[in-house]
């Protein structure tokens, strides 16, 4: 995990909180990540310098030539089979039972996260370390 926003009380898209934040900047201004999205960041990839990776848009929303539609699902597929580790990884941090049950105060979200995250990359780390003795 690259970043976890703080939680706010009301409802905001996932683009508008990073633009609030500074994330869009830091993305532009830092070195070169490439970062794999979903499509409710699309256009950032431009503000951000390409840094920001999402799936394609659909140009033509009704009567798409044939050329198009198989040119357009060969994209969303290639992006969606390297996106799969990211859905992974957040999928790992769900099965651990404070998040998937939290019933604690919404301000403190943002640390457990972060410190699940933490627990869970030193987890693997570990994993990968004994792997490599064994």
């Amino acid at each position: 995990m690259l970043f976890c926003s703080p939680t706010t009380p009301d409802s905001c898209a996932d683009i508008t909180h990073a633009r609030q934040l500074g994330l869009v900047q830091l993305l532009a201004d830092g070195s070169a990540v490439e970062i794999l999205s979903d499509a409710g960041y699309q256009g950032l990839g431009a503000q951000t310098g390409g840094r920001v990776m999402t799936p394609p848009h659909r140009k033509f929303k009704k009567n798409a030539p044939d050329w198009y539609e198989e040119m357009y699902e060969r994209q969303r597929t290639a992006h969606s089979s390297r996106r799969i580790r990211v859905e992974h990884g957040i999928a790992h941090l769900k099965n651990w039972r404070t998040l998937a049950r939290h019933l604690g105060r919404r301000e403190h979200m943002s640390d457990i996260v972060q410190a699940v995250a933490a627990l869970l990359s030193h987890q693997q780390t570990a994993d990968h370390a004994s792997a490599q003795q064994t």
